[in-house]
């Protein structure tokens, strides 16, 4: 899986639909050549892929697009963040470079070494992390022609217990965390995602993971594009670090789909 055409994939939607859940951490696939740039042993890349990955986030996604009514679109990333983090800034704009962890990961969740001081990243971005802004641009503009609004879902997992690399990690780490952003989160958006979630033990804003993502070419600047980061606690639905899934996936799912339902809904 080398071809930049196999490292994201756009499952489509219902023609009439905004939303747009967008899956960017759920893959533990790297290619060949960008595993050999890794410095860690096999085993220290599998437990490292325990921690890093949001496991388990696609099959979420899938039962929420199976359940809803009104089927969203979905775009996923199919290769693990550690190739890039479709997610990051690609420049000094990300806070998290202080901790090796930009667009381009040069040290693991417990800030261990995981590609020499020296790599050079811009490889990387080219190949991958261009591709994938520049598809889900367009997958978002494809959504406002169809919609005339897109409301993009951010699909995300973190683990119980916070790890060294996290900022933040001293914050509340509810069961689910919604990631807001002050120009594209409409007040409405996070109370009918805290209804459809309501069941799930607790509900928090922007602790202990903040924001949401928005193509650059839309950010901050177009209201019609919508936004919302959900962060599922992982003790809710899987074994951790890196085990199979629970009975709570299919909750989730299905707690998912009334949000999208909800989302897709609405109006203004």
């Amino acid at each position: 899986m080398t071809d930049t055409s196999h490292s994201f994939q756009l499952l489509p939607g219902a023609p009439d639909s905004p939303v747009l859940l967008h899956v960017p951490h759920s893959s533990r696939e790297l290619p060949p050549d960008v595993r050999d740039g890794i410095v860690l042993g096999d085993e220290e890349l599998a437990r490292e892929l325990d921690h890093i990955t949001d496991s388990h986030t696609a099959e979420i996604a899938a039962v929420a697009a199976r359940t809803a009514a009104v089927t969203p679109w979905r775009f996923v990333n199919r290769l693990s963040r550690l190739v890039v983090d479709p997610e990051r800034f690609p420049d000094e704009r990300e806070e998290m470079r202080a901790v090796g962890m930009g667009a381009v990961y040069t040290r693991t969740t417990h800030r261990a070494e995981l590609r020499p001081d020296a790599f050079d990243a811009q490889p990387l971005l080219d190949r991958y992390f261009t591709p994938y802004a520049r598809a889900m641009t367009a997958a978002v503009e494809e959504r406002l022609a169809a919609a005339g609004r897109v409301v993009i879902i951010d699909v995300h997992s973190y683990p119980t217990e916070a790890l060294p690399y996290e900022l933040h990690g001293d914050g509340h780490r509810p069961p689910i965390c919604l990631g807001t952003d002050s120009f594209h989160t409409p007040p409405a958006l996070v109370d009918t995602a805290r209804k459809a979630f309501a069941s799930f033990g607790g509900i928090g804003t922007d602790s202990p993971f903040a924001g949401t993502y928005v193509p650059l070419d839309h950010y901050g600047r177009d209201p019609r594009v919508t936004a919302l980061m959900i962060e599922i606690r992982r003790d809710v639905y899987m074994a951790e670090p890196g085990g199979p899934a629970g009975p709570g996936l299919d909750a989730l799912g299905t707690a998912l789909a009334a949000l999208v339902e909800e989302a897709g809904a609405a109006r203004g």
